[in-house]
Order: C-alpha cells, then structure tokens, then sequence
C-alpha cells in the first residue's frame, strides 16, 4: 500500500504539474489530451478497486469479523460475557477507500462522463474576441453540437460516423490551420467547389450577390464607438454582420497557405475558389476578424462542431439561449 501511495501522489503531481504549466503559458496545453489520460488512469484505478483491493479489504474485514466470533465462543466457554472492543467500527475502517482511490477511483465515473459528454455530444467553449459580434459577443459561454457534423474519435479528429456536411451560414468551430491546437469559432461562407468573393465589401458565392439589408448601427461597448450593421441571408437564415467605413476593403497581410493559387487578392477584396474538402470562412465582424480572407482554407479534418447555444454570459446574462 506505501508504493500505491507514493505511485498516486508522483501521478496527481504529473497533473498538477502539466495543468499549472499550461496555465502559465510554460507549455502549450491539450485538454481533450489531458482530460483522456485522465479517464485512462481513473478507469485503470477503478478497475483495480473494483476486482482487488476491495476484494482484499472485504476479506480483510471478514477475517476480523470470524476473529472476533471465535474470540466470542471461547469467552463463553469461559463463562465471560463482558466483551471489549468494537468489531463494527473496526470493519467500517479497513472497508474504507484510503485517499489515494478516493483522488482517483473516486472520480472516474465524474470523469468518464464529462469525458464521453465532450467528446461525442456536446462541448463548451469561451468566445475570448469580438470576431463574432454582434452574433457571439467576447465573455459568451457557448455549448458546440459534436455529431451534427459526424462523431470523430477524441484526440486523434477521426471521424467514426458521417453526419451532415457544414451548410453556408453555419457558426461552426474548427481547429485553427496554422496552429491547430487553437480553436476558432467563425461562420460558414463557402463549402466545397464554391467560389467567394469579397470585393467592397460585398459578399457573392457563386457569383450571386448575397442579399443585405441596413439595420440601425451598432453599438460596440467595449470601444462605445458606432458601426454599420446590416441582416445578411447566407443559408436559410438571416445573421446581422458589422462593418467599419473606416477600414479599407484590401485585405493586408494574408499568409502563404495550402491552395493560395486559388485566391485573387485585389485592392479591392479578394476572391477564392474553395477546393474540395475544405471551407471557406469569415467572422460576422466582418473588418475585425482574423479569418479565411488571412489564412486560408479549413480542411474537413479540423472542423470540431457547430456552435449553438449561448449556456452563460456573466457580464450579460439576457445573452443566454439560441442564437442563428
């Protein structure tokens, strides 16, 4: 039992350690990683409490009891009917989990269900920027649907089931190409074999205008400064979008990503054909969003899920529920 001791305490502070460090930015995290070798090493203690040391601790506190029961007999054949001590409460401390199951044994049934719940069904995420405004808002605690787009294996991104391709218009978040370890969150633009462009600040997929209609001008609180809003209708359903007058249409600094031979980069915008396979997309603030005009293509590989609901805004909690 001193080794399991010592063997728990070296792994909880291997934990302790990888999350600290991630927390200080010593290390680049994974927690769909961390959060598996966490449901690995609790199942592997479950396990192991389960079909040994319980079972060893049950006999153990069999063997007090038949002790006692045979210490009682001999005591009557004595004639002695006084008996110290407390069998009950001697059982009840060895059938006891120590600390070290409980830290993580214990926890393996909690685990294992945030585990498959993140994994398969549905997952959290924080917006940390204002890409999204006025859709999702910088602090919005949303939940993203991980089957819409088929269910893929935790870690390693492989996809097990088809579901739905993304649709033009979706809010789907993705594993950020050129460092795929960030998630990003932006909307659908273009799917595979469309052809984008966005010149003076006009959207056409296809070369179809996509519809927009002038809404009043938004107010940004967080810079209290005004910007020009407008409904778009890219799928089946309308999005509002903002626009800054002040920021030029050309899209400066866009890197060498895979399939750039595809883009035509203009004073005026820029246009793209999306190749198979991959999608083309854009945050619904429009001049304030680090997206496919920049980087490129995301690949069906790094699509994580479609965003859905907004569970929680601690600053705004008239934000929660669904948004389109």
């Amino acid at each position: 039992m001193r080794f399991m001791e010592i063997f728990t305490s070296l792994v909880l502070v291997a934990f302790a350690g990888y999350a600290g460090a991630w927390y200080f930015g010593s290390i680049e995290g994974n927690f769909a990683l961390l959060l598996f070798f966490a449901t690995v090493v609790t199942g592997a203690y479950w396990l192991a409490e389960r079909f040994y040391f319980l079972l060893r601790r049950r006999r153990a506190a069999q063997a007090i009891e038949d002790g006692a029961l045979q210490r009682r007999a001999e005591l009557d054949r004595l004639g002695i009917r006084q008996v110290d001590g407390d069998v009950q409460e001697a059982k009840a401390r060895i059938l006891m989990q120590p600390w070290w199951l409980d830290w993580t044994a214990g926890l393996f049934p909690v685990i294992a269900t945030v585990f498959f719940l993140r994994s398969f069904l549905f997952e959290p995420f924080k917006i940390p920027s204002g890409s999204m405004i006025p859709t999702l808002q910088a602090g919005d605690l949303i939940l993203v649907n991980k089957f819409t787009y088929g269910v893929r294996l935790p870690v390693i991104h492989t996809r097990i089931i088809e579901g739905n391709p993304p649709a033009r218009g979706d809010v789907m978040v993705f594993r950020y190409p050129p460092q795929p370890s960030v998630d990003y969150i932006k909307r659908v633009v273009g799917v595979p074999g469309d052809e984008v462009a966005y010149f003076d600040k006009r959207l056409t997929v296809n070369g179809q205008a996509i519809e927009t209609k002038a809404l009043p001008d938004f107010l940004e609180e967080d810079s209290m400064r005004y910007f020009k809003q407008f409904e778009e209708t890219l799928g089946e359903r309308p999005h509002r979008l903002l626009q800054n007058p002040d920021v030029p249409a050309f899209v400066q600094g866009a890197s060498n990503f895979a399939y750039r031979e595809n883009c035509r980069y203009s004073v005026e915008g820029v246009a793209c054909k999306v190749p198979p396979g991959h999608y083309f997309m854009m945050g619904d603030n429009r001049d304030n969003s680090l997206d496919s005009r920049f980087w490129g293509f995301v690949p069906e590989g790094n699509i994580v899920g479609k965003a859905f609901f907004v569970w929680m805004n601690f600053g705004n909690l008239g934000r929660i529920g669904a948004f389109h």
